[in-house]
């Protein structure tokens, strides 16, 4: 049976996986505290992913400005995520979803049946899953347009409080 893929507007499944420190995170810690902008993302040190991830770097300043956290999620090994963190001086999490579980609950399809998918999800304060973004060949645009999701949900949730 197929898991069923998670879409704008569900509530985000809770989930535990171990960080690249060795500790346990559990997304609902975050929720209510934070936005989180969560990608999934195929292979630690690959060319496209690297790239990812230093974007995400260059622009976490401005998600914690926005009120979010970025944490990325691969199936690669926590010693991994250490080197792979180490080598780019990544500010934000990773973790280890050995057996793909994560992955399965929320869907996040695979490209032609074999290689991990690349999706980022953005999730507001309440657990909702406020946009998906997947795209394989442009692992810049999961930044840019997590980025435009953010200021969007910022800003109307100004307006809201302002009303």
């Amino acid at each position: 049976m197929k898991e069923e893929a998670i879409k704008v507007g569900d509530k985000a499944p809770d989930f535990e996986l171990e960080r690249q420190d060795g500790g346990l995170f559990r997304l609902y810690d975050l929720i209510g505290k934070k936005s989180v902008v969560l990608y999934f993302y195929p292979k630690d040190s690959t060319p496209g992913c690297t790239k990812q991830a230093c974007e995400f770097r260059d622009q976490y300043e401005v998600f914690k400005e926005h009120g979010a956290e970025v944490v990325g999620i691969s199936s690669d090994s926590v010693e991994s995520h250490q080197k792979f963190e180490e080598a780019y001086k990544l500010p934000f999490l990773l973790l280890s979803d050995k057996g793909g579980q994560i992955r399965k609950l929320f869907g996040v399809p695979r490209k032609l049946g074999l290689l991990p998918g690349r999706v980022t999800y953005i999730i507001d304060q309440e657990g909702v899953v406020r946009y998906v973004f997947n795209s394989m060949t442009k692992p810049l645009e999961h930044v840019s347009t997590a980025l435009e999701v953010l200021n969007e949900i910022n800003s109307k949730e100004k307006h809201f409080k302002t009303a």
